[in-house]
């Protein structure tokens, strides 16, 4: 008998897109405690103690759901998305049963939040903390409850299970007791990821600008800078040839620099926007003063574009024109917009995250990489459980997954002013933050932008982006990606899933943009290089080195502070 309809490691690969999509990408506010996710619970019991006809209406409904599953005649089955009851072992009577009991079991539960008078943020946290109870009672998690991991072990002759314990013990030493997402292995930066051909043209104590070879006879005159989060490592741009976004901007004779951020430690708890702020200025006068250009493009992603538009406000407030250009591309515009990420945020668990980093110095990446993996359990948590753990298999080799585990840190000082945005909502109120003893108002930045949001982004909901059509001055062009915060992002134009909206007019009301945008099949980055493009100046002749007199080749890419 076959072990799967699908193979392990095909089974593996099928939670990809997922794991993808809730990666931790570039959000660096959220604090989210194991006693938050309980006191969600306990007010969920409290309110159902208060509702004696809430519990008995919601047993007698399960009582005759579950009657139709011993009869074998319920209806309830996975949504179609959830691969967990994939095996063609389920369909079998006694197992079909089982995963029927689990799954109204599970509606049930989370149907009674419902029925609950709670406003809409308890009932939120609600239902996301009896997701996490439900999620991890599934059958598919336990060894004697899953087909598929007892036919592996049958066909294996319990190697599997062996090589299970082996990796369970691997985690628990090295990996904080979580499962581990990927095999990092194949994933070498300089030498199998992060490889298109650079140098390093300036090396500060808080970055490094790398300047990207041209690829093309020709070349822009005016040339692009990239602004990444500083909490992570820049090279999700650039990832494996064929998947980067820098091997393709150079591809169309854009002239690409980039910042790569040294990853922060306690020394540098006292980096603060300011500090950041400065810093981008300093690699944009730099890559203009090597393309002989009176200005540049920048375009910022993620929390590197909340900074960038730090620095459009401070350039426009001081009368500068070293900017000619901007993109943003999955940036929190407008903090108010629900998402996953702050259900839980309030005024003490704000303050809790705060002290938190001031203590250590820095907000650290692994703990956050923890915090987000229990954001989307099935896909970051369980998955990994049970094809690591049940199944005996190893992690797959996934560039992207092996990216987001080589986490890095956000300074104590800049968690902080990210966290006093984020509450307040200051990006949108003019004034509300200053930035190198300028007020930020976004509707004194009268460039052009491009911005892009991402349709299933749970970190910033693309309702959030979509508000810069409002906030700033200049003409601004959004797009509407497919997929998720990251997997938007690395989305070249051989993805075959790849597609965009458009919408030349921008109501107020984001839903009313959607309902009348087009939709065009393609990656966005085609679309950006095209806007880009018209406004990059004349094309000349590439120049021969990457440095010059004042600003000499250091290093080769990807430079130092990648591997710090």
């Amino acid at each position: 008998m076959a072990l799967n309809d699908n193979s392990p490691a095909d089974v593996a690969h099928e939670h990809e897109d997922g794991a993808v999509n809730a990666i931790r990408g570039a959000n660096p506010f959220v604090g989210l405690t194991l006693g938050q996710v309980v006191s969600a619970g306990v007010r969920w019991a409290g309110a159902m103690a208060r509702h004696p006809g809430v519990v008995a209406g919601e047993t007698v409904k399960w009582a005759g759901d579950e009657i139709r599953v011993v009869a074998g005649s319920s209806p309830a089955k996975a949504d179609p998305k959830d691969r967990r009851f994939d095996d063609s072992a389920w369909s079998h009577p006694l197992w079909r049963r089982l995963a029927q009991t689990y799954l109204t079991t599970r509606g049930s539960v989370l149907h009674t939040v419902d029925e609950l008078d709670l406003d809409t943020k308890s009932a939120d946290r609600a239902k996301f903390a009896l997701s996490q109870l439900t999620e991890a009672s599934a059958p598919t998690n336990s060894l004697v409850t899953n087909p598929a991991a007892l036919k592996r072990a049958f066909n294996t002759r319990g190697r599997s299970l062996v090589d299970g314990s082996r990796h369970f013990a691997y985690d628990l030493r090295h990996n904080g007791g979580m499962p581990s997402q990927v095999d990092t292995r194949p994933f070498r930066v300089g030498e199998t990821v992060a490889v298109t051909k650079g140098s390093v043209v300036l090396r500060t104590p808080m970055f490094e600008l790398l300047r990207y070879a041209p690829s093309t006879r020709e070349v822009c005159s005016i040339p692009t800078v990239v602004v990444p989060p500083q909490i992570n490592r820049f090279y999700f741009l650039d990832l494996a040839p064929g998947r980067s976004f820098v091997e393709y901007t150079v591809s169309r004779g854009i002239p690409t620099f980039m910042i790569s951020w040294r990853n922060a430690t306690s020394d540098q708890r006292d980096w603060k926007l300011d500090d950041y702020a400065t810093a981008c200025i300093e690699a944009l006068e730099c890559a203009a003063a090597l393309s002989d250009s009176a200005s540049v493009n920048v375009a910022g992603f993620c929390a590197g574009g909340m900074t960038e538009c730090a620095v459009l406000a401070h350039l426009a407030a001081t009368g500068s024109n070293l900017v000619n250009a901007g993109t943003l591309a999955v940036t929190m515009i407008d903090t108010e917009v629900t998402s996953t990420l702050n259900m839980f945020a309030s005024e003490r668990s704000v303050k809790a995250a705060i002290t938190s980093s001031e203590r250590k110095g820095v907000l650290s990446g692994r703990s956050l990489s923890r915090v987000f993996a229990w954001v989307r359990p099935n896909d970051l948590v369980w998955n990994y459980w049970v094809n690591n753990y049940l199944l005996g298999e190893n992690p797959p080799a996934f560039d992207v997954l092996a990216w987001n585990n080589d986490v890095t840190n956000l300074p104590a000082a800049l968690h902080a002013e990210f966290m006093s945005i984020w509450i307040d909502n200051s990006l949108i109120e003019p004034g509300a933050v200053q930035v190198l003893e300028t007020p930020v108002d976004l509707k004194q930045v009268t460039c052009d932008l491009y911005v892009v949001g991402a349709r299933t982004d749970h970190l910033v909901p693309w309702q959030s982006a979509y508000a810069a059509t409002r906030a700033f001055g200049g003409d601004v062009r959004f797009v509407l990606s497919n997929s998720g915060h990251i997997q938007a992002l690395i989305n070249p134009p051989s993805n075959p899933k790849a597609s965009y909206s458009y919408g030349t007019e921008q109501p107020p009301d984001p839903a009313a943009w959607l309902a009348a945008a087009s939709s065009f099949k393609g990656s966005w980055w085609e679309d950006w290089a095209t806007w880009t493009l018209v406004r990059s100046g004349p094309m000349r002749p590439k120049k021969r080195g990457l440095g010059n007199r004042h600003f000499p080749v250091i290093d080769s890419a990807p430079g130092r502070y990648v591997h710090g």
